[in-house]
């Protein structure tokens, strides 16, 4: 091998790295603001009525 070739493998090498982190740092950014927004509309979901006894629904079995 030429060094012309060593050098293009190593800018081809460098310029993949920075798109792969590129992307890398998209993708975050786009989970993190998907994140945000269920938070949101997680916290704008109405409150149940609470009209059920304290009692109801403490002595449920959970064994099948």
């Amino acid at each position: 091998m030429d060094i012309s070739s060593l050098a293009n493998a190593a800018s081809n090498m460098a310029a993949a790295n920075t798109a792969s982190a590129a992307s890398m740092l998209t993708l975050r950014k786009a989970l993190d603001l998907q994140a945000q927004n269920a938070a949101t509309l997680l916290q704008a979901l109405p409150q149940p009525a609470s009209s059920n006894p304290p009692n109801l629904g403490n002595l449920i079995d959970v064994r099948a």
